[in-house]
């Protein structure tokens, strides 16, 4: 009687984490338009780039802008104190260049970067893009179709590209980062946010927001802007880049990636509406129980199986995680929850997180 009792309950709890993966999952890709509008082609785009020693990423983004159908009317580059050549590549490539040294109080970098590349900036649309992003040819095209269309703001989970090993244990992050920007729970959500390292918007709405001035001392800038819109009556879109929008988040290894994931992982969770974090966590036991008991029971043997063909199915469209990752999830989920310790140990315990050779304090917005 007890072996079936555990047997059912295993059975429901793997069902409800497949289920929960499946109701968070939301296919919709940035397409670009079969026409272009005319009400498009009329508008202005301008490109923004916060840049803080990103010598190695900045010429491949200015290089596929350069061949945007969409041309961009200017490409303003905010060297944000790099140490590594990152203002001379980006002159040298074409782009407008501002460069920082010194932050005003209370301001975080990134957020002085955007809002002050903003105001270097003409354009009725206003594109912001992380250093790391690709755009196909057509890419802003789309962009500014999907902002036109749907008005409001907008932004994209681009598909990411890992060609090494250890850039693949980012696979459960990034397939959370999805559910949380595609959840339809979170249309609702007052503090809804936005995806930073693609975000469409057009100069009025920018400004009514409040844009990176009303956010100045936030670390976590993406979300606390789309917070800002929404409060403003200004709607948010999301999609997934698709082969129009991609980026290589964090090429330097693993280190690199538990310092970017580890400054916004657990704060986030605070922003996120309650239901989509429960079912990202009931995702997350599934992930946890088959990835490291499979042994132990068929009913848990099963569900590696289950989880494992789930995942390749949604990885495929979120980036290039290939058929070993899936199946090895255990890997992904066991770096995930080192990275979420170091997290809470950052946030909770140090209140400040470390990112790109900086101590930021919470809320404060200044360097340790």
């Amino acid at each position: 009687m007890k072996s079936w009792m555990l047997e059912a309950a295993i059975g429901a709890v793997l069902a409800a984490g497949l289920w929960a993966g499946w109701r968070l999952f939301d296919k919709k890709l940035l397409q670009a338009p079969s026409d272009p509008s005319p009400d498009v082609l009329r508008k202005t785009v301008s490109v923004v780039i916060p840049a803080r020693n990103e010598a190695a990423n900045l010429p491949h983004l200015l290089e596929s802008l350069r061949d945007q159908t969409l041309p961009p009317v200017e490409i303003v580059v905010v060297d944000d104190g790099s140490e590594d050549g990152t203002g001379e590549i980006a002159a040298r490539l074409g782009a407008s260049v501002v460069r920082h040294d010194d932050l005003p109080p209370g301001w975080t970098g990134k957020n002085w970067a955007l809002w002050d590349g903003f105001h270097h900036t003409t354009g009725d649309i206003v594109v912001f893009l992380d250093a790391d992003v690709r755009l196909a040819p057509r890419g802003l095209e789309a962009l500014a179709s999907e902002r036109e269309q749907t008005g409001g703001v907008i932004s994209v989970v681009p598909y990411h590209v890992v060609p090494r090993l250890a850039e693949k244990l980012s696979l459960v992050f990034n397939m959370l980062g999805v559910f949380v920007f595609m959840s339809p729970y979170e249309a609702n959500n007052p503090r809804q946010g936005l995806y930073g390292p693609c975000i469409v918007t057009s100069r009025d709405d920018y400004l009514r927001a409040g844009g990176h001035a009303g956010i100045r001392s936030e670390v976590i800038d993406d979300l606390a802007l789309g917070a800002r819109c929404k409060a403003a009556g200004i709607p948010l879109a999301h999609y997934l880049g698709g082969d129009l929008v991609s980026y290589r988040m964090y090429p330097g290894g693993i280190r690199q990636a538990a310092e970017g994931f580890a400054k916004s992982a657990v704060p986030s969770m605070a922003v996120v509406s309650r239901t989509t974090v429960l079912l990202c966590a009931l995702w997350m036991i599934g992930m946890f129980l088959t990835g490291l008991f499979f042994w132990l029971d068929w009913l848990l043997a099963a569900g590696l199986i289950l989880y494992a063909a789930q995942l390749y199915r949604m990885a495929r469209v979120a980036g290039t995680f290939g058929v070993l990752m899936p199946v090895l999830h255990m890997l992904p989920t066991l770096f995930f929850a080192a990275v979420m310790l170091y997290s809470l140990y950052q946030t909770a315990w140090l209140g400040r997180v470390t990112w790109k050779g900086r101590q930021i304090h919470l809320g404060s917005g200044r360097d340790a």
